[in-house]
């Protein structure tokens, strides 16, 4: 691939299906980068002592996809070496050990495409409206990130 044709993109995603790691870091692979760094969130069996069966997550999508567009332009403020970024989101139920997000940078060296993908989903969970409902044995709980800023403003 020649490095003109090689333009910075970001690969935005919404989606009730299975999320992919090999899709999601093959968007983001570029000849001019040394260095991909993953964040894959998964569910966990348990919150506080309560046995978690699934998630459940449902977003207002235009917005959270612009929230999204939002944090990619800030990493590339941030991280101007920054080539391409991924973030893709499932919604709907997410089974045990299964990805809820994925995000992925490339970057000609490792500190920033890592440093960029921390500050995404810190920002992330603090800014895109995204839910999450934890569905336990006999009850379910929605749960607020604690980085949300609309939820501590109430407080």
């Amino acid at each position: 691939m020649e490095e003109s044709k090689d333009v910075p993109k970001d690969f935005i995603k919404l989606k009730s299906e299975k999320l992919s790691v090999d899709e999601v870091s093959e968007l983001v692979i570029s000849p001019c980068c040394g260095a991909v760094s993953l964040f894959i969130g998964t569910t966990r069996n348990n919150f506080e002592g309560k046995k978690v069966i699934h998630l459940e997550y449902e977003a207002y999508i235009s917005m959270a996809e612009t929230e999204i567009k939002k944090i990619c332009r800030d990493i590339r403020q941030k991280w101007p070496s920054v080539k391409h970024i991924a973030v893709h989101h499932r919604l709907g139920v997410v089974p045990i050990t299964e990805a809820s997000v994925i995000i992925a940078v490339s970057s000609p060296h490792r500190a920033e495409s890592l440093e960029a993908v921390m500050y995404c989903i810190n920002t992330l969970k603090a800014s895109v409206p995204i839910w999450k409902k934890e569905i336990y044995e006999d009850e379910y709980s929605w749960k607020e990130n604690k980085e949300c800023f609309w939820a501590n403003s109430e407080k």
